[in-house]
């Protein structure tokens, strides 16, 4: 039999399969728990609008046909949200799709990416997927250093990737800090700046809006999903903001019909939910600080966090306390694979699921 991990493409079988937050089945079947909250994948604990299931169901009727590939009515209603005119909109199978098609256009062999220590893990598979090198810039307070990403640009350097705020972290850059930064960019450095949690960031103060940017700075791309604060993880749909030459040659690459009828119908709806997005980002804030507190009676500290999750130091290998929550039902995140192996994230939930984690952890803690 052929030796297939050679003649796969080298920057392939350096990458590991991803690995998602641990599903509630999967736990059930290991060891018969039920009652299980999950806090590992940052999803919204109040799911989608509720107005979306109607029309979801309206939809059936219609799964026999294909999709509008050109996604018109979202792009036109993105348009009316934020002024950005469609043809700068690239739609995908959740913002990492759209992450992909970048990737694709812009990287191969010979050129490289830059990004930061702790950063989001589909960079890397993006990265070294289609061949390109990898440099990785260390974190600073645990955030990107755009100052040494600055530094480590060379002739190779094609794509940079910020995520604001940054997952697992949480940390956040500033307006003042990008825009300095990208005045010094090279204008054929191609800046991805991945706004998956824009919405729990934006009422922060010195907080950017990335897609006010896009007209200033050609090489921005914007990514944005539908995963978060809307509640749509399930059906994977997000978009990105970039000049119109650079959506083009993504909607070159981009598969066709590769965000489904049902998506592309929740994600109207959702759009126009704003009132279930300001009840999210409210139940949210007011986790964070009931978890912040929480954590900081039990002597433990987190990273400050622009997001809907905390990244909790335990100042020890934190694996035995992921195991032993497990065993009390509730699922949170080991993030090893970043760099942060004494560290859990934590994703906020209801009132309720975040004092089922307190609890839970406070148990744990007082065993070991």
């Amino acid at each position: 039999m052929a030796d297939f991990l050679k003649l796969a493409q080298p920057g392939i079988t350096e990458l590991s399969p991803y690995q998602p937050g641990k599903p509630t089945e999967e736990l059930e079947r290991e060891l018969g728990i039920t009652n299980i909250v999950k806090l590992a994948s940052n999803e919204n604990p109040l799911g989608p609008s509720p107005k979306i299931a109607d029309e979801l169901n309206r939809q059936i009727a219609e799964l026999a046909r294909y999709p509008d590939g050109s996604a018109y009515l979202l792009k036109n209603k993105l348009e009316a949200m934020t002024g950005v005119s469609p043809d700068r909109i690239t739609v995908g199978n959740g913002s990492n799709d759209v992450l992909e098609l970048v990737g694709r256009v812009f990287l191969g062999e010979g050129t490289e990416s830059i990004i930061s220590e702790h950063a989001f893990v589909v960079y890397p598979l993006v990265t070294k997927s289609v061949g390109a090198g990898l440099k990785v810039i260390p974190a600073k307070n645990h955030g990107q250093d755009l100052e040494a990403t600055l530094a480590a640009i060379t002739d190779q350097t094609r794509m940079i990737f910020i995520a604001n705020p940054n997952n697992p972290t949480g940390t956040w850059i500033t307006e003042d800090t990008l825009t300095a930064f990208l005045d010094q960019v090279r204008d054929d450095v191609i800046v991805i700046l991945d706004e998956a949690y824009f919405e729990y960031a934006a009422g922060i103060e010195g907080y950017p809006n990335g897609l006010t940017l896009v007209d200033r700075y050609p090489n921005l791309v914007v990514t944005r999903t539908l995963s978060k604060a809307y509640g749509l993880a399930g059906l994977r749909i997000g978009y990105s903001v970039s000049n119109p030459d650079i959506a083009d040659l993504m909607n070159r690459v981009r598969q066709p019909f590769n965000v489904n009828s049902m998506s592309l119908a929740a994600a109207l709806i959702a759009l126009d939910d704003q009132e279930h997005v300001d009840r999210s980002v409210a139940i949210n804030a007011e986790g964070m600080k009931f978890l912040e507190d929480a954590l900081s009676q039990l002597g433990l500290g987190a990273i400050p966090s622009a997001g809907n999750f905390l990244t909790v130091d335990f100042g020890r290998d934190a694996m035995p306390i992921y195991d032993a929550l497990l065993h009390e039902g509730v699922i949170v995140r080991p993030i090893g694979v970043y760099g942060l192996p004494n560290h859990l994230r934590v994703t906020i939930g209801t009132p309720d699921e975040n004092a089922r984690f307190i609890d839970a952890l406070q148990k744990v803690l007082n065993a070991a």
